[in-house]
């Protein structure tokens, strides 16, 4: 049942494939938080960027973004090679940075009871979390996880090819010079590379209702 007796926020943040949106999307169905994936925001940007090909990306940005339905971006197919490497880029971009940040901050304000996952969620977005967690996991596990997941949209991925993928995405993000991939001082470390989807769920689970007792 939804925590009623104090609002309750929480982020969650790491690389790519590293099971932050699983982990997420489980605590949010949990307690009943309303979800926002930041990744798929800068996802949907790349999208819509490769798809119209503006003369002016900020500005075309500011007006898609004013009034979007987060519900419609949810079923798109937006975890493509393409799309990845395209939103990588994206994210260093200061000025559609703050487009999206500016959204992110709104869904949070909206949405007292909420989850948001990333990577500058704890340190940029909602600082002021109840709980903090921050995923990890070896190269080899994250690439598995998301080869697994692109094969069924995609036959002809290779496993080579995503890995390379997600070694790229991480070291641009965590070496980017705006928001960079970080861990907040407060955040819970949840290594999914030794975890399976109900082990991770009991570990968040404990934390989370530590805050609520407190």
């Amino acid at each position: 049942m939804k925590y009623k007796s104090k609002l309750l926020q929480i982020s969650c943040d790491g690389g790519a494939a590293t099971g932050k949106s699983t982990g997420a999307k489980l605590i949010s169905k949990k307690y009943k938080l309303k979800f926002l994936s930041s990744g798929l925001l800068y996802r949907y940007a790349s999208y819509l960027i490769l798809k119209e090909d503006p003369k002016n990306i900020v500005k075309f940005l500011r007006i898609k973004f004013k009034d979007l339905d987060y519900n419609k971006i949810k079923n798109l197919n937006l975890h493509t090679p393409k799309i990845s490497a395209h939103s990588a880029i994206i994210a260093k971009k200061n000025g559609i940075r703050k487009i999206l940040k500016r959204f992110q901050i709104n869904f949070s304000q909206k949405h007292k009871n909420c989850c948001i996952e990333g990577r500058d969620i704890s340190t940029k977005i909602i600082p002021k979390s109840d709980v903090k967690f921050f995923f990890k996991c070896d190269l080899n596990t994250a690439a598995k996880r998301r080869y697994k997941e692109l094969k069924k949209r995609d036959n002809s991925i290779t496993f080579k090819d995503v890995k390379k993928a997600l070694r790229i995405r991480n070291n641009l993000d965590t070496k980017r010079k705006n928001s960079p991939l970080l861990k907040h001082r407060d955040s819970i470390e949840i290594d999914t590379g030794k975890l399976n989807k109900q082990a991770m769920l009991t570990k968040m689970i404990k934390y989370v209702e530590k805050v609520i007792k407190e």
